[in-house]
């Protein structure tokens, strides 16, 4: 059978084209969309076709927010200017899942490099929001080996963790924040010693110590490694509360060295999506992993359209607040993405001990994938990306609230949610469900794809060209049966 994946995308695109009203344009126009993707984008052939067509829509937006600075290089969050971000529109909160996504783009090595850059010479302002960064950096040269450019990055991302330390870390072992610069404002466990920086920070020292091992700094890595582990004991220690990873709310001169997880009152005590993050970095012991159940439960964070960011069960959840970004529950792609991306390292690593199996990961992904639509005043669906949504009827309610705020009136400002860049999805089904990994160089896959798919098809992995190719009876592609990953010396050379 024979797969033309250029003109797959091209159709995809021009449809996304012809549907958009392209208010914010920058570097790469819609014009010009085709030329870059085809270029630069891994590009996938599936059974599923509404995930398939969100996978190529992220990719259609994700090349919106490219930036040229004369820094080189940087990724938007917002495509309008908004008055909080940084240098040239730049924020640093979504800075992780700008790398994890874009890595996979064939000029990673030259735009993305420069936006890393842009980052570890001081040039944003890194310390405005809690990000997890040395581990992205590390996911991104797991693509794209590079020694010399590990070892200029090292001494940067130790001068970086160091200065956050300096900021957050308490006596207690652990980092305090802000819920509202951890990017989720007025959340029901509220601001204190949080699952997210600290999080961030053990699997940033882990990052660290991972790299440093690798360029032959021994002392950085068993300085971090040290660190990763005392961060760890911590977490288990005051975060862990039995049966999940909860916040202990607390103001942010609190100095307590507290020995056990203090008691925590009763508004603030609950499971909020937060606290699977231990996992996106594979901190968590196997023993925990019945938190996941959570996931599929009604009362935990299973919705109609989405996971909420905090269980249902709870009293507080989605309490009234006059905020127009609210993290009481709601559905965020931000929260929603790496909590994704934990499911599928807890299904990767425990093989058939997850409490959670591939196809309960599939239809948590197609729900995610599905949740990128909006239906216009005509009646039309179309594909959208916004800040967030309600949980029981997929509106963006973010998007409703600005609206009825009269916010484009009062800020000059059309759209401010449109194609928001806060989140992954190419990657939850590259590296997730179809399991793709790079070790030394060399690409290997293990899917976790549901049963009923008999094929799948991605060509144009990184600018090595790799193609990962499976059929399941050898009768869809006709090029033999079963899983292959292999180079070819042309982009997409390995159409069907």
């Amino acid at each position: 059978m024979f797969v033309d994946l250029k003109e797959k995308l091209r159709d995809y695109v021009e449809a996304f084209n012809a549907s958009d009203d392209e208010l914010y344009a920058q570097e790469i126009p819609n014009a010009d969309a085709f030329a870059y993707l085809a270029q630069n984008a891994p590009l996938l052939d599936c059974p599923d076709k509404a995930l398939e067509t969100t996978y190529y829509f992220r990719w259609w937006t994700l090349r919106k927010h490219w930036k040229q600075t004369p820094y080189g290089h940087v990724m938007t969050e917002f495509l309008p200017p908004v008055g909080w971000a940084g240098p040239f529109n730049t924020i640093n909160c979504p800075v992780g899942h700008h790398l994890t996504e874009a890595r996979w783009l064939a000029d990673a090595p030259r735009r993305l490099w420069e936006y890393i850059c842009f980052w570890l010479d001081g040039h944003g302002d890194a310390m405005r929001y809690s990000m997890w960064f040395a581990s992205a950096v590390e996911a991104y040269f797991k693509l794209h080996p590079d020694t010399a450019r590990m070892k200029e990055a090292l001494l940067k991302l130790d001068r970086l963790f160091r200065e956050r330390e300096s900021i957050s870390l308490r006596p207690c072992g652990l980092y305090w924040s802000n819920d509202n610069y951890d990017g989720m404002e007025f959340s029901i466990s509220g601001s204190g010693i949080r699952p997210t920086l600290n999080s961030y920070m053990c699997g940033d020292a882990f990052a660290i110590s991972r790299m440093a091992a690798e360029v032959g700094n021994e002392a950085l890595a068993r300085s971090y490694r040290e660190r990763g582990e005392r961060i760890r004991k911590r977490m288990n220690l005051l975060l862990w509360d039995g049966d999940f990873y909860r916040a202990i709310p607390c103001e942010s001169d609190d100095s307590a060295d507290w020995k056990t997880r203090p008691s925590v009152p009763e508004d603030h005590t609950v499971r909020e999506q937060t606290g699977y993050l231990p996992w996106y970095f594979h901190l968590a012991d196997s023993d925990k992993d019945d938190a996941f159940l959570q996931l599929t439960d009604p009362n935990g964070f299973a919705a109609p359209f989405g996971l909420t960011t905090a269980e249902q069960r709870h009293p507080r959840f989605l309490f009234h607040n006059e905020h127009c970004c609210l993290w009481n529950g709601y559905v965020w792609p931000f929260a929603t993405a790496q909590t994704l991306t934990a499911t599928a390292n807890l299904i990767h690593d425990r093989g058939a001990g997850s409490p959670v199996s591939k196809e309960t990961y599939y239809q948590l992904l197609r729900q995610y994938g599905l949740s990128h639509r909006i239906t216009n005043e005509k009646g039309q669906t179309h594909c959208w990306i916004d800040e967030n949504m309600e949980p029981f009827t997929g509106r963006w309610q973010c998007r409703d609230r600005l609206i009825s705020l009269e916010y484009e009136k009062k800020s000059g400002i059309r759209e401010r949610g449109k194609d928001y860049n806060h989140s992954t999805f190419c990657d939850l089904v590259l590296s997730g469900l179809l399991g793709i990994r790079f070790e030394n160089g060399v690409l290997s896959a293990e899917p976790i794809i549901p049963e009923s798919w008999d094929y799948f098809l991605v060509s144009g992995i990184t600018r090595e060209n790799w193609t990962v190719l499976f059929d399941r009876d050898g009768t869809h592609y006709g090029q033999g049966s079963g899983l292959r990953c292999f180079r070819t010396e042309d982009r997409f050379a390995a159409e069907m």
